[in-house]
């Protein structure tokens, strides 16, 4: 889950709100590209970092308080600064160093893709009622809305439909409508904003649209906008789905571009992750 979700967001940063002659040209899945305003590549972004802040969670905490989880999410850039994410918020982890900062001074009201971006670890709680409050707390704390709370809910349930269930992809709509958390756009083909819904949409119509993971970063990254939210997300959910090939190109897994954090220490936390439920 996470080796792929952090293949699939470091390939998507190359190509965020890139030209259009850019991904045209150049998105195939064979390489990775610079990100036009931080200029880095093969590096992971904000959207794996927090999905690693939530996995390490549900290894390390069975019972969350929202003081635990802002502690994670500062330790886990404090150890590993990085840029992808936004600006803003860079400026804000940069200048604190607590959670209990990090709750004091958050302005949470935001309807952006944040909470859902890192919510695909959870799909692996048996248990949805624990997956619903966890889901919903760790959105909160910086992103209380109710779109983005849905948001994250969604794609934790999304995820545990296929672990758990062992659901299809085509069937997945169905599956949040009874938890009524599925009035998404299921058919989105347009560029992609930061906001929530439009995230969750585009990675939501681009799963159900394939049944392999190299076709399915394509896709998304080839939507333009915040391909690397839409690209992580949904290759992360594909890994919930036993009908998908999830097999990625070697060179892509070699040339990710991490050292302390890279796939190594990735893959030992995605058996930890799977291990607990």
């Amino acid at each position: 889950m996470l080796t792929e979700i952090a293949v699939a967001d470091a390939y998507g940063a190359g190509f965020e709100f890139s030209s259009r002659d850019k991904i045209n040209q150049h998105n195939d899945f064979s390489h990775y590209l610079s990100h036009e305003l931080y200029g880095i590549s093969a590096k992971y972004t904000d959207d794996t970092q927090m999905s690693v802040a939530i996995a390490e969670l549900i290894v390390e905490a069975p019972h969350w308080t929202k003081a635990l989880i802002a502690d994670k999410f500062v330790a886990c850039f404090k150890r590993d600064p990085r840029l992808g994410y936004a600006k803003g918020f860079h400026s804000f982890l940069t200048g604190i160093h607590s959670g209990q900062e990090f709750l004091e001074k958050i302005i949470n009201t935001s309807n952006r893709n944040g909470a859902a971006m890192r919510s695909v670890p959870l799909s692996v709680i048996k248990d949805t009622g624990e997956l619903i409050s966890k889901a919903s707390m760790q959105a909160s704390i910086t992103h209380n809305t109710d779109i983005a709370i849905q948001s994250a809910c969604a794609v934790a349930l999304a995820g545990h439909f296929g672990i758990h269930q062992h659901g299809k992809v085509s069937d997945l709509k169905c599956f949040l409508e009874n938890y009524g958390v599925s009035d998404w756009d299921f058919n989105w083909c347009t560029e992609v904003s930061v906001k929530a819904y439009d995230t969750v949409s585009a990675a939501f119509s681009c799963l159900i649209s394939n049944d392999n993971l190299s076709d399915l970063i394509i896709q998304c990254v080839s939507l333009g906008g915040d391909t690397d939210s839409v690209a992580s997300i949904a290759a992360g959910l594909a890994t919930c789905f036993e009908e998908y090939d999830q097999s990625l190109p070697v060179n892509m897994i070699n040339a990710l571009d991490e050292s302390s954090y890279g796939v190594h220490y990735l893959q030992a936390l995605d058996n930890k992750l799977y291990s607990v439920y």
